[in-house]
């Protein structure tokens, strides 16, 4: 499968034109590759970044996984499939799935339409926190995208 970085890129500039800077809080934390968690207690809201599904192009799939499936850094928990590609996405902390994002069975676009608020894939117990330590911040993933470029 082909990673996000490998895809055709994407002007960071609009990218971040169509980011609500309310989404950006430090509550928010982003990996290499391009999946976020957007913490909210020992609960964290993962899915893939406006520029991952911007670089994507329209979605039409999204492989979700179970609640109760569990979760090291770094696995993958299911793919994504667009008109142009399709990529595994990666867990960004240690934890066990509470909850899966159901509208995307039937509604894949919705990750190209609100990646951050209703495009969520699923929501982890966060069950190590070490991890979080390690992913980047909004300005450094802005920094991180523009690099790739």
């Amino acid at each position: 499968m082909a990673s996000f970085a490998a895809l055709a890129r994407l002007s960071t500039r609009s990218f971040l034109a169509r980011v609500p800077r309310a989404q950006m809080m430090s509550t928010i934390k982003f990996s290499p590759s391009h999946e976020y968690i957007q913490i909210d207690g020992d609960v964290g809201t993962v899915g893939i970044t406006a520029h991952a599904a911007d670089a994507l192009g329209d979605v039409v799939f999204v492989d979700l996984p179970s609640v109760g499936d569990k979760f090291v850094v770094g696995d993958s928990f299911g793919s994504v499939e667009s008109v142009k590609a399709a990529s595994d996405v990666y867990s960004p902390v240690e934890g066990e799935v509470v909850e899966v994002n159901s509208v995307l069975d039937s509604e894949p676009g919705t990750v190209n339409e609100s990646a951050l608020e209703k495009g969520w894939f699923m929501k982890l117990k966060i069950t190590d926190t070490a991890g979080l330590d390690d992913l980047m911040d909004q300005p450094t993933y802005d920094q991180h995208c523009v690099e790739e470029a």
